[in-house]
C-alpha cells in the first residue's frame, strides 16, 4: 500500500505544471541559501514569502476540515494520479469563480470532471435549473457521491473524449465547465477531448476551464480557441486561474 501512495504522489508531482514550477523555485532557494550559509550571512526566507507559505498553509487546513470528501478525493488521486490531477476538492471561490463565467442565456450547461461536486454546486447557485445541467465523470466512485449529493441531477459516467455521444444533436449547448487537468493527458487524448468541446459547443457555446499552470499558454488558445476572461484564485489550494473561451466563429464575447 506504502508503495501505491508513493508511487502516486511521484507521478502527480512530476505530471502537475504547477508542481513543477514549485521544484524549480525551491531548486533556486537552496542553491541561493547555501550560497548565503557559505559566506557566513544568515539564512532568513523573506517576510512576504514567509506569509504567503502561512497563508497557503491556513487555507489548506480551512479546506481539508470542510471536506468531508477529501479522503474519498485523496484516494481517487492515488489510483487514477493523472486524471484526478489535483490534491484536494476545489475551493469554494474557484468554484463560484467558474460558476460566474458561465453566460446567461438558455442552453444545456455540461461539467466534465466533476469530482465530489464543488463546482457543481456552484453551478447550480448561479442559477442553472438541475434540468440544464448535465454532469460528466469518469470515475465510478466520484459519480456515486454526485449522485448522493445531486439526486436531481443527470449524473453520467462516461469519458470526455466521448463527449457528443452523451449529448442530444436536439440541445443547444450554452457551455462546457471543464475541471480536467488537461496538462495532465496525453497529447492524443487531450486533442480528442479539445475536438469534442469544439464539435458540442459549435458557434453558439462557450468553454471554461481551470488549470494550475499559472504560466504558458492554454491548450484552447493553441488551437483555435479565443480567451476572453481570466482569472487568478491565489488563495485556492493550490493557486489556480479560470479562463473562458470562444470558436471565432461564436462572435460572442459577453462579460461575465
Amino acid at each position: 500500500m506504502k508503495t501505491r501512495w508513493l508511487s502516486g504522489l511521484g507521478i502527480l508531482i512530476r505530471s502537475n505544471p504547477v508542481m513543477e514550477g514549485i521544484r524549480g523555485g525551491v531548486g533556486k532557494l537552496n542553491g541561493f541559501s547555501g550560497m548565503r550559509g557559505k559566506a557566513g550571512i544568515p539564512v532568513r526566507m523573506p517576510r512576504n514569502i514567509r506569509r504567503i507559505g502561512l497563508r497557503v498553509l491556513r487555507d489548506g487546513r480551512a479546506v481539508l476540515r470542510r471536506g468531508r470528501n477529501a479522503p474519498r478525493f485523496a484516494a481517487e488521486l492515488v489510483r487514477h494520479p493523472r486524471t484526478v490531477g489535483a490534491i484536494c476538492p476545489s475551493g469554494a471561490q474557484l468554484a463560484a469563480s467558474m460558476a460566474a463565467c458561465i453566460p446567461d442565456g438558455e442552453g444545456l450547461v455540461i461539467e466534465i470532471g466533476a469530482g465530489t461536486g464543488a463546482v457543481t454546486r456552484a453551478i447550480l447557485a448561479r442559477g442553472v435549473a438541475p434540468s440544464r445541467l448535465l454532469v460528466l465523470e469518469r470515475s465510478p466512485e466520484f459519480c456515486r457521491i454526485l449522485r448522493g449529493k445531486f439526486p436531481e441531477l443527470n449524473v453520467v459516467q462516461g469519458d470526455a473524449a466521448l463527449l457528443s455521444s452523451y449529448v442530444s444533436e436536439t440541445d443547444a449547448v450554452l457551455a462546457v465547465v471543464s475541471s480536467l487537468p488537461l496538462m495532465n493527458f496525453p497529447s492524443a487524448l487531450r486533442g480528442a477531448i479539445l475536438e469534442q468541446i469544439q464539435k458540442v459547443i459549435g458557434g453558439r457555446g462557450c468553454v471554461i476551464q481551470f488549470t494550475y499552470a499559472l504560466l504558458g499558454e492554454s491548450p484552447y488558445a493553441r488551437n483555435g480557441f479565443r480567451r476572453d476572461i481570466l482569472r487568478f484564485i491565489p488563495r485556492n489550494l493550490p493557486p489556480a486561474r479560470v479562463e473562458r473561451f470562444w470558436l471565432p466563429s461564436a462572435c460572442r464575447h459577453s462579460a461575465a
